[in-house]
């Protein structure tokens, strides 16, 4: 039997995954799965008094820090890998009841991991109607004759979080002058003009623009004008 490569010295107890076909020098069972070297002879993990303990792969760093943390008998289990010369950490052994308490513990952290996302996501959304609700009171501040309906709607279409649009840059974020009339101007071009039928058409997108600019600029001076009895 060719001899087995010995992996390098490590703290703790030590299970590898041969690559040749492997028979316990004491027992003789096998082929093995994972053995134990014992003065340089292949054991397996009966024989090693491992055989108790279960195989969890690499992965989950949480759960194998944890089911170590709760094992009071452990082991690294390694492989080598030829291509890169080297031992390669595969997994842990562990204890079955170890394993279990710490996939509770982890269970119990995912949950509260979870409820977590959820309160983020409900002050997101708080932060989101406020932001949108404050845009559209500057919307109605510079363009006092668009009606409030209106002004929520561009609002809430250009503050949408991650959508990349004016509202969400830094200037929108900060409510600048340019940004909300950006807002508004890209609103009126697509919503009051035949703008988009332009583009579906085959016009190119600058001559469009070029085209609706007298209506866009049409609307947005009615805007700017404060009108008496709009809401």
């Amino acid at each position: 039997m060719a001899p087995l490569a010995t992996p390098p010295p490590r703290t703790g107890l030590l299970v590898v995954q041969p690559l040749r076909r492997r028979h316990c020098a004491e027992c003789h069972a096998g082929p093995l799965q994972m053995l134990v070297l014992e003065d340089g002879a292949p054991r397996c993990l009966d024989c090693a008094d491992l055989g108790h303990l279960v195989f969890l792969p690499r992965g989950d760093t949480a759960l194998t820090r944890r089911s170590r943390e709760e094992s009071a008998l452990s082991a690294v289990v390694v492989r080598f890998n030829r291509r890169r010369g080297r031992y390669e950490r595969q997994g842990v052994l562990v204890e079955e009841a170890g394993l279990t308490r710490a996939e509770q513990r982890c269970l119990v952290d995912a949950e509260a991991r979870r409820r977590r996302r959820v309160r983020d996501a409900r002050r997101r959304a708080r932060e989101d109607v406020r932001f949108a609700e404050a845009f559209a009171v500057e919307i109605r501040r510079l363009f006092p004759g668009c009606p409030a309906e209106r002004a929520r709607e561009i609002a809430a279409h250009a503050s949408v979080r991650g959508s990349g649009r004016v509202g969400r840059s830094a200037a929108g974020r900060a409510l600048s002058e340019r940004a909300v009339t950006s807002a508004v101007v890209a609103s009126v071009r697509h919503m009051d003009t035949p703008y988009d039928q332009l583009l579906m058409s085959g016009v190119p997108r600058h001559e469009a623009r070029r085209r609706i600019a007298a209506a866009v600029e049409t609307t947005l001076r009615t805007w700017r004008e404060k009108v008496s009895g709009v809401g």
